[in-house]
């Protein structure tokens, strides 16, 4: 049920147009290109502008491999059922070399590589304790650099609170609309 709908066209202006400036280019911040998150997002344009710089940069910037950030936000999905963050994520994992039955595994934590295992790990890790344990963090760092690990870290924490908000606004895939 959507609580919160994206914002109808009509009302886009100026400001929330600008809102978007952090993630896409002039001609592509309308209600059509921005999709129903950013649509919806945008209904509070100072919260979408503090906002998206860090979102695009865990998503585009980051130091983790997008395979990693991949598999992230896929535990993310499937722990908290958020159905929008699910269904955009799954389409671009199969862009990183995802498999159907990998991708189904790995929203419920599960891998058969032993670093996606690791990595899927620190996610509920994060997600049940709020913090990674000595000896993951120790794990992690046979595999991954101190900004790799700090990526992953607000990669959980954004990916979380995304989904806590698109579940309680209720943002539907855009094949749902």
């Amino acid at each position: 049920m959507t609580r919160l709908p994206p914002l109808p066209a009509e009302e886009w202006d100026d400001r929330t147009r600008a809102a978007l400036a952090p993630l896409m280019p002039e001609d592509r911040r309308n209600r059509k290109s921005a999709g129903n998150a950013l649509s919806t997002l945008v209904r509070h344009p100072d919260l979408a502008e503090a906002y998206l710089p860090l979102g695009n940069h865990l998503l585009w910037g980051s130091s983790l491999p997008r395979r990693v950030r991949e598999l992230i936000i896929l535990r993310v999905a499937g722990r908290t059922g958020c159905v929008y963050e699910w269904t955009h994520h799954v389409h671009s994992a199969t862009k990183y070399g995802f498999g159907e039955a990998e991708i189904a595994a790995a929203g419920r934590g599960e891998a058969d590589d032993p670093v996606d295992r690791l990595v899927l790990g620190a996610v509920d890790e994060l997600a049940d304790s709020y913090v990674l344990s000595d000896d993951t963090w120790k794990q992690l760092g046979e595999h991954f650099d101190d900004r790799q690990r700090m990526d992953l870290v607000f990669t959980v924490g954004s990916y979380l609170m995304l989904s806590m908000a698109f579940n309680t606004f209720g943002v539907e895939p855009e094949s749902e609309r």
